[in-house]
């Protein structure tokens, strides 16, 4: 969990991590490797393989079914398109949307989408997932829910990264960072 008041430092270190930003000094080592050698497509297979990423505001392309939104990784990762929708089926039954994968982001509720979401960032089973307010837009009964699918995701060994506001979610984390103007104060 990394928490701390907005401008700390939080989403800067969640985009390092994700590789989406390079460190302006120092050095990050993803699964033993210099990030910051590495050129923008090297970066990019990186993401691709590894890590998975769950937005607040849930980021479902709205003119796909919830099935399709969920294989589009794979569309990146060159699956045959055979096999892209078996994916995404299992990934939804994962989540418990079994019987909404023919529906448009629209036609769900916010805690539906969520869990498109996270069967999105489960698609190319990386090994690490990225979760930015995945509870934020939330009510806390659906966001208890979504904690939970995440819990469980973590015991299944996915190391999951958390970026929230609410101190209420520690309870589901083994280790939380606090951070204060771009520094780690515990953790």
């Amino acid at each position: 969990m990394l928490m701390g008041a907005s401008g700390s430092g939080k989403t800067t270190l969640m985009n390092i991590i994700g590789c989406l930003d390079r460190p302006s000094s120092g050095s990050f080592q993803f699964k033993g490797q210099a990030v910051e050698h590495l050129d923008d497509n090297q970066l990019s297979h990186l993401r691709k393989r590894e890590i998975g990423f769950i937005f607040q505001s849930f980021n479902l392309l709205p003119r796909l079914k919830a099935w399709a939104n969920v294989a589009l990784p794979l569309v990146y990762q060159e699956v045959p398109a055979s096999r892209r929708k078996a994916v995404a089926e299992e990934m939804l039954r994962h989540v418990g949307l079994d019987q909404k994968g023919e529906r448009l982001p629209g036609e769900l509720s916010g805690g539906e989408q969520q869990r498109v979401a996270i069967a999105r960032a489960l698609a190319s089973h990386p090994h690490l997932l990225l979760a930015d307010e995945p509870t934020g837009n939330l009510d806390s009964k659906t966001g208890e829910e979504i904690m939970e699918i995440l819990k469980n995701l973590h015991h299944d060994g996915i190391t999951i990264v958390m970026v929230t506001h609410a101190r209420e979610m520690i309870k589901y984390s083994d280790r939380s960072i606090f951070m204060k103007d771009g520094l780690i104060l515990e953790g």
